[in-house]
């Protein structure tokens, strides 16, 4: 148990860090949501009915939509872009999709490789894309999810300012769920840049997100 428990570290690790955030964040989301409402004079929840709700629903999702959209983009980009020194980057020389024996598809796999990667067709082309495949798709759910929840909480707002609520359609095209969005996506955006250029000069030792600490600054990190 203790040696599987090391294997899965990592994973385990964070996993810990976001229940626990995430129950922090649905015990503060809802002292929040309570004192406004009572501020308002409107009814407030118990944790379990906010924990239901749009509100808590959007709060989440619309992190959750930002940081998926942000693995999505840096595992396309990386197949065909690249940055000198970084360790984010590829070897200049290995931009694109790479050949099969560097890959080790069909013929070039070896014993332990698995399964869909030694076979021709369809599989091995369909799991050679598993991971950009799967991070897009649960980018769009959960960027479906938030604009329903965010729908939903505009549409309560209207109702309690006795405004005009609005369909799924016309809100998509709304301010509201722009600024909701972007102000995620910026952050992403910035995120991916600053680690790419700041991997060229910075190191910790230790990490396999940072270079040998006496690399030169112009080794890129997949060739050191």
């Amino acid at each position: 148990m203790r040696r599987w428990i090391f294997e899965q570290s990592l994973t385990l690790f964070f996993l810990a860090l976001f229940l626990a955030s995430l129950l922090g964040q649905s015990i503060a989301g809802l002292l929040k949501h309570n004192e406004d409402a009572a501020a308002h004079g409107s009814e407030t929840m118990s944790y379990g009915r906010y924990l239901v709700s749009s509100d808590f629903g959007l709060a989440v999702m619309e992190n959750w939509q930002s940081e998926y959209l942000q693995f999505t983009l840096f595992i396309l980009a990386t197949i065909w872009l690249v940055q000198k020194g970084s360790n984010e980057s590829k070897p200049e020389t290995d931009a694109g999709l790479e050949s099969d024996q560097k890959q080790l598809i069909g013929g070039y796999a070896r014993e332990s490789s698995p399964k869909w990667a030694k076979t021709r067709g369809w599989r091995t082309h369909l799991y050679s894309n598993s991971l950009l495949l799967v991070m897009a798709l649960i980018f769009f759910g959960s960027w479906g999810a938030q604009s329903v929840t965010s729908l939903n909480v505009y549409n309560d707002e209207q109702r309690e300012h006795e405004g005009a609520v609005v369909s799924w359609g016309e809100y998509l095209t709304r301010s509201d769920f722009w600024e909701k969005t972007l102000q995620n996506w910026q952050s992403e955006f910035l995120a991916i840049a600053t680690m790419a250029v700041f991997t060229i000069y910075l190191r910790q030792r230790g990490s396999p997100e940072s270079k040998p600490v006496g690399a030169p600054h112009d080794d890129t990190g997949a060739s050191g």
